[in-house]
């Protein structure tokens, strides 16, 4: 990502940096790739090693549902239940080693700090608005927004509405921007959907009162959450800079790539993790060949798991999925426009929808959570009469 530099730090690295009573600040190096990899430095008025109470919280577990057949899913997740904070309310519907993918609709607000020392997350905002004070600065967010935060960052997320609904992408590894938008040295190319210009990085930041007091952290690490207390603020931070902190960038941002046919979706794609990417679709002009077919051909990945969240407008190539749903199509087994969607799409000028689609390269499992809102009537809607089918069964 961009250097960025907020507060106050010292000239050099590794140097002397003093406070006003004449006590160091404490120099903390944050990457997660040891000392390789991109990293910041921040300058703690305390040191952040100083904990005074340790607890064991509970076990984190994502619990399979074995369907024990291979189709494709409707997660009607309009219709999952509200509550909770931002963190512990998450539900995970689909998952495999290198990512989790889940939604939350919270009512609570976080009263305990939280770092995720397992994933990096990206969140999307689906509906509400609010601020994730984290130890880099305060982030805005609203509609549309996607929060990149990286893992071992303290935050709070705090929604200042009473409707709220989220997208949550936990991630093994890192996520990062593809690597053919960036030139060798990291910059945004002049042919990249988006730029530096539309990150949003962190702001407002102010050191913390140094009154003490009991302040929890929950880390979630090896599969569990631990509670660390501190007597100190944890967003004790008079400064930082480097290339590693939470930023934002708004789906609304991305300018979509047309040409004069169908351009596949990859040139959709916005962020890269390990073994899967993030893609956003947008508003765009349709082809402009004169025989042209707006709408997706139909396409068999054998390798890869489509998952697409639908976010707003009329999309094009569904019909029967509202917003807030999540399909997921398994590789090995074709997928394309519902049936008239094909031809219907011939003439038409434009798109106007948001979705984000996520596309893995291993095979994903559902949960327990995702069978409480699949309809199961979803692999049977490519029929021209959909009121008649077989009801599914699997082998007991």
């Amino acid at each position: 990502m961009i250097y960025h530099q907020l507060g106050k730090v010292p000239h050099k690295r590794h140097t002397q940096f003093r406070r006003p009573d004449g006590e160091l600040y404490q120099e903390q190096l944050f990457g997660a790739e040891g000392f390789h990899g991109s990293s910041s430095l921040l300058y703690h008025h305390n040191p952040p090693t100083r904990t005074i109470k340790v607890e064991q919280g509970p076990e984190v577990k994502v619990e399979k549902w074995d369907e024990g057949m291979l189709r494709h899913h409707h997660l009607r997740t309009a219709n999952v239940e509200e509550g909770g904070d931002p963190v512990l309310g998450r539900k995970v519907l689909l998952f495999n080693n290198d990512v989790q993918i889940g939604v939350v609709r919270p009512t609570e607000q976080m009263n305990y700090f939280y770092k995720n020392g397992e994933h990096d997350e990206l969140l999307f905002i689906h509906e509400g608005e609010g601020y994730v004070q984290t130890m880099f600065g305060r982030l805005d967010f609203g509609y549309g927004d996607y929060i990149f935060i990286p893992r071992g960052t303290i935050y709070q997320m705090v929604f200042e509405t009473e409707k709220n609904r989220v997208l949550t992408v936990d991630s093994t590894g890192p996520i990062d921007v593809p690597d053919r938008y960036l030139s060798e040295k990291g910059q945004f190319l002049e042919n990249s959907p988006y730029c530096e210009r539309d990150i949003r990085r962190p702001t407002d930041h102010s050191l913390f009162s140094d009154e003490k007091g009991e302040y929890e952290l929950k880390i979630k690490k090896q599969g569990r959450l631990t509670s660390y207390w501190y007597e100190h603020h944890p967003f004790d931070v008079v400064g930082w800079d480097g290339y590693l902190y939470p930023w934002i960038f708004n789906i609304k941002d991305f300018e979509p790539i047309t040409g004069r046919v169908h351009q596949p979706p990859p040139v959709h794609q916005t962020f890269e993790g390990r073994n899967y990417v993030v893609c956003s679709f947008c508003p765009r002009k349709f082809d402009y060949h004169p025989q042209s077919i707006p709408a997706p051909y139909a396409h068999s990945n054998v390798d890869s798991d489509e998952v697409l969240y639908y976010v707003e407008g009329d999309f094009m190539s569904r019909e029967g999925v509202e917003t807030a749903s999540i399909t997921q199509h398994p590789g090995g087994i074709p997928h394309g426009p519902h049936p008239g969607k094909y031809e219907g799409s011939i003439g038409k000028e434009a798109t106007d929808e948001y979705a984000v689609m996520i596309d893995t390269f291993h095979p994903l499992h559902l949960t327990t959570e995702a069978k409480k809102l699949d309809d199961d009537s979803y692999p049977y809607t490519w029929l021209e009469d959909r009121g008649k089918k077989e009801p599914l069964e699997a082998e007991e």
